[in-house]
């Protein structure tokens, strides 16, 4: 199974997907972010958390949960719901991360299993859609192949890179992502890159 760990995994995925526009967000972009996080039930949390909400506002909202030690199953179980609010967790979300502390997932088992089990097995658990599943095979399991399609950044950095006429919607973002296989966790990690360059760009002349 392969896995990308470091930098210069990504520099070799670079190098075999042989693609121009990558190439050139490699060189631009460089380093290219990893992206890594620890497996576990504290990243998967994290993703929840991180699903339709801003970057700012994920960040602080998993800082607060951080800060509260409730990045363990058995603390998130005790928590109770006014507490998780205040903390900035909307009603789903609280359904959704006290539905991960109570499903039993076997974290361990998880990472021999895989990509598409892995999905399936995190899908099953309420709140957690494929865009979760994806990411944190992608960030927490180090997949190398795995590609979170609905992901709007990375169907805007595509629409730009490749100039395409609109965005492409999950049903092409995944058709063309398969023309990045075995490596689309990379081609993931290079087009966010992009994108967060661009927004860095965006408000400049």
């Amino acid at each position: 199974m392969i896995t990308i760990s470091s930098a210069v995994d990504i520099d070799r995925a670079v190098a075999q997907l042989n693609i121009s526009e990558f190439y050139a967000i490699h060189e631009k972009c460089s380093p290219i972010p990893l992206r890594r996080k620890p497996p576990g039930f504290a990243s998967l949390l994290q993703a929840i958390i991180s699903q339709q909400v801003s970057v700012a506002s994920a960040a602080a909202i998993w800082e607060r949960i951080q800060v509260a030690g409730l990045c363990c199953e058995t603390a998130m179980v005790q928590a109770s719901a006014a507490h998780l609010a205040r903390l900035g967790l909307s009603r789903p979300k609280i359904r959704y991360a006290k539905a991960l502390a109570l499903s039993g997932l076997d974290f361990e088992g998880l990472a021999a299993l895989p990509d598409a089990e892995v999905v399936a097995r995190l899908t099953a658990i309420t709140g957690i859609g494929r865009w979760t599943a994806q990411v944190y095979a992608l960030q927490a399991l180090g997949r190398a192949d795995v590609f979170p399609h609905g992901d709007l950044a990375l169907q805007e950095a595509a629409r730009q890179v490749f100039h395409l006429p609109k965005r492409p919607s999950e049903e092409e973002m995944c058709a063309l992502a398969e023309n990045w296989a075995p490596f689309r966790a990379v081609a993931a990690r290079l087009l966010w890159a992009y994108y967060r360059d661009y927004k860095s760009r965006e408000g400049i002349g």
